[in-house]
């Protein structure tokens, strides 16, 4: 998938390397359970194509074509959990720190979104963070979601206690993207 700047594509054996260096990144996973190591990182690289090649859709390595190889990831995936929020399809992205405030995740977040409302036919996307993410929080109102605060949820995925566990959750419907 192509925007204006930006290549979502399969992930390539030479995404490795930087999507291993942005996974250590202590500021990237800043608001993340914790870095991961190359092992960690490259198991989950693995996980992203397997489920984009299972599903049809899901995290894409992000390109800036003529500008840098893999910064990241963008696109849709399942909510990897069985309680509320879920079921429901989730946008989502994690850029290098160097291409931070750039646009990109925006960017990429419109097209995986157009993606799902359109080709996929989803009825709803949503997103979801820690409060304290004020980052992705933007790119998630900038993108047309609206949060309403009785949404918000305990992440089932973290011990009871974790301070990263209260998440908040935005949604976006087919007929507001549309008209948004």
């Amino acid at each position: 998938m192509r925007t204006a700047r930006l290549l979502l594509r399969p992930w390539r054996e030479e995404d490795r390397a930087p999507f291993a260096a942005l996974n250590a990144d202590a500021e990237v996973v800043r608001h993340l359970p914790g870095a991961l190591d190359r092992a960690a990182s490259d198991a989950l690289l693995d996980r992203l194509e397997a489920q984009r090649r299972r599903l049809g859709y899901g995290l894409w390595a992000v390109e800036v074509p003529g500008v840098a190889g893999c910064i990241g990831f963008v696109g849709l995936k399942p909510l990897p959990f069985d309680e509320p929020p879920a079921p429901a399809v989730e946008v989502g992205w994690r850029l290098a720190r160097e291409h931070w405030g750039r646009g990109y995740a925006t960017e990429g977040a419109r097209a995986a979104l157009a993606h799902g409302f359109g080709a996929l036919g989803l009825e709803e996307v949503v997103s979801m963070t820690v409060p304290a993410n004020t980052r992705s929080r933007a790119v998630m109102e900038r993108l047309g979601m609206h949060r309403d605060p009785g949404d918000d949820f305990e992440h089932p995925g973290l011990p009871v206690g974790h301070p990263l566990r209260p998440h908040v959750l935005y949604r976006l419907r087919r007929e507001e993207h549309a008209t948004g």
